[in-house]
């Protein structure tokens, strides 16, 4: 099963069951300003020949990660957090201001919509000679309606969460199709149903069926595929044990960067 991560105030929460990669992470923290910033190091093995690298990233959930040779020292690589402070600070209050921002959308023109990854503006047109519709055009996501009435906001909004359901069982069919090769130990697509959900992107049953939210379908492509093998991985191994966790970094060997990514606009996707 898998959940969502809200991301304000919070650290991401462990699992019960970790992998050895997991359990190496270090976090320190350090003051800009009156804040003291987390930040997590990720240690990678250094492949000979290559530059060694050390990257920071600040993801849209707030984690500060990280990434650095294995054998780095603890005193260059905060050295090197220091020299980006400003900027890891600058990251984070972008981030918690959009977050903080996430009120409920009340479905009247120039509210914000998502389709995978991308922001479209919704616009709602009165259009007597049509029935009611909802459209993508020029990066809007244009709603008609013959007439307008006193339960408008319902109107679209019903409207609005139909057109992501279709669009989402139309994605989410493809993109099974897609990976099905990479899922070598399922021997058949599965089924799957489309439901909303508040709390999950998705949940595999016993029997190998999967159910899906449609809200997934404003993601990009690469974090509805996260969610489709992580459900399909949940075929062949029911929990997660580190045998899941390996058969997933497999199929998709970045998926916890992956996985930041789609937690981060979680409270975006999901609202409505």
């Amino acid at each position: 099963m898998l959940f969502k991560s809200l991301a304000l105030g919070l650290r991401n929460n462990r699992m019960a069951s970790i992998s050895e990669q997991e359990r190496a992470k270090e976090e320190y923290s350090f003051i800009y300003g009156d804040e003291a910033v987390h930040y997590e190091v990720v240690r990678k093995a250094h492949p000979s020949g290559k530059k060694r690298r050390l990257s920071i990233k600040v993801h849209p959930n707030c984690d500060v990660v990280i990434t650095a040779p294995e054998d780095a020292a603890k005193q260059a690589i905060h050295d090197a957090v220091m020299k980006r402070a400003k900027w890891i600070y600058d990251a984070l209050k972008s981030f918690r201001d959009q977050l903080e921002h996430v009120q409920a959308k009340h479905y009247q023109s120039g509210e914000m919509q998502f389709y995978l990854g991308r922001r479209y503006v919704l616009k709602v047109v009165e259009d007597s000679d049509s029935s009611p519709s909802v459209k993508m055009r020029r990066g809007k996501l244009l709603v008609s309606l013959p007439s307008f009435k006193v339960d408008k906001p319902a109107q679209v909004k019903g409207l609005v969460s139909h057109w992501y359901r279709q669009r989402a069982e139309r994605v989410f069919q493809q993109r099974l199709t897609e990976l099905m090769p990479q899922a070598t130990w399922v021997s058949e697509l599965p089924s799957f149903q489309v439901l909303p959900m508040t709390k999950q992107w998705g949940s595999c049953s016993a029997r190998g069926s999967l159910m899906l939210n449609p809200h997934l379908v404003k993601a990009p492509k690469e974090c509805i595929d996260y969610v489709l093998l992580h459900e399909l991985c949940h075929i062949a191994e029911h929990n997660h044990s580190d045998r899941f966790w390996r058969l997933l970094s497999s199929v998709m060997p970045h998926w916890q960067e992956v996985k930041s990514r789609l937690d981060g606009m979680a409270e975006l996707y999901l609202n409505e």
